[in-house]
């Protein structure tokens, strides 16, 4: 393996990584040598993916956390430190939409996206912060949204979650730059999940203008998302910070 590449004997924990793009990303950096830390509030989810990974010749453990509590975000960062005496990596992909037109949300519902999508982003760097500063270096991926630029009459607050989470890893590339910290954002385009299944049953037409719009014609994949973990992840991406890359088939370059 190529050694900007090479990720052996680096810890990734994934939140969301039981599914879909977590998934996808915690698969690659398996697959490049990291152990991957896979965190998320469904025990039974965490241990099948787990399973996944392992399977594949990986090296991997489940951590429950609920990321919308703050204590739970530093539990989970301990438990790695404790369990595998180190963590390198942060992917904050947990994540959820509840889809209405903007009059129609309660300011609970309003709460429950921006704390799940973009508060739980920041409480978990948080959490790592003091683990990479001490280490002299760490990697944070957070996974934003085609919605990071554009607008969506059914998605207000996932759209201002998404939104904060860019300038969100801005703010931190340059604060934490000094500590050789890189905080880089994914937006992904339109990706075949569970979250995006349910989707195109909630907004009649979704799929087909998904289809016209990408130059791609396809719907990503979970699995498209393994080298860019990869890349963000490793040495290859060392003088990146700050960053928000889409990577959405063309979706966001389509006129």
């Amino acid at each position: 393996m190529n050694a900007l590449f090479d990720l052996s004997g680096k810890v990734a924990i994934v939140t969301g990584g039981n599914g879909g793009i977590g998934l996808g990303m915690a698969t690659g950096l398996s697959a490049a040598g990291a152990t991957v830390v896979v965190a998320g509030r469904n025990s039974e989810k965490n241990a099948s993916a787990v399973a996944q990974l392992l399977a594949a010749g990986g090296k991997a453990i489940a951590i429950e956390v609920d990321v919308q509590l703050e204590a739970s975000c530093h539990r989970m960062v301990e438990q790695t430190v404790a369990a595998l005496g180190r963590v390198d990596i942060l992917v904050n992909n947990a994540g959820m939409n509840i889809r209405k037109q903007p009059q129609a949300y309660a300011l609970a519902e309003w709460n429950q996206v921006l704390q799940t999508n973009l508060t739980s982003a920041f409480s978990c760097s948080q959490a790592v912060y003091s683990e990479f500063k001490n280490q002299g270096a760490g990697k944070i991926i957070n996974i934003g949204s085609m919605m990071s630029i554009f607008g969506a009459s059914f998605a207000t607050p996932y759209a201002a979650s998404k939104g904060g989470l860019v300038q969100m890893t801005k703010a931190m590339a340059c604060a934490w730059a000094a500590d050789n910290i890189q905080v880089n954002a994914v937006l992904p385009g339109w990706i075949d999940t569970a979250l995006t299944r349910q989707a195109r049953t909630d907004v009649s037409g979704l799929h087909e203008r998904v289809l016209d719009r990408t130059p791609a014609k396809r719907w990503g994949e979970p699995g498209d998302f393994g080298g860019i973990a990869v890349f963000l992840a490793s040495a290859a991406s060392d003088f990146l910070t700050g960053t928000a890359i889409p990577v959405d088939g063309g979706y966001s370059v389509q006129g």
